[in-house]
């Protein structure tokens, strides 16, 4: 699954990734788009407890994950349904 891909390889570039450091970089994302100046560091700032360089890492690998998914590279999960009646 590309969460697990996500958290496996950034823990061993950049160190763990709390739940909350994940939410937190993803709304500093919504706020710092890439014409933001010194966006990198805005980002760490809102993370807290990370570097410009490993929340710029975090985001190439979160990058390559969506691309992986969106060329079919990895298989959807086999969800069970229930049946509605």
């Amino acid at each position: 699954m590309a969460s697990s891909s996500i958290s496996s390889r950034s823990s061993s570039s950049s160190g763990s990734w709390t739940v909350t450091q994940n939410k937190a970089f993803e709304k500093a994302l919504a706020v710092y788009d890439k014409d933001t100046p010194d966006r990198w560091s805005k980002v760490a700032r809102a993370v807290g407890g990370k570097t410009p360089d490993e929340v710029k890492r975090h985001y190439e690998i979160l990058v390559e994950d969506i691309k992986q998914i969106e060329g079919g590279h990895v298989p959807y999960p086999n969800y069970r349904t229930t049946a509605s009646g």
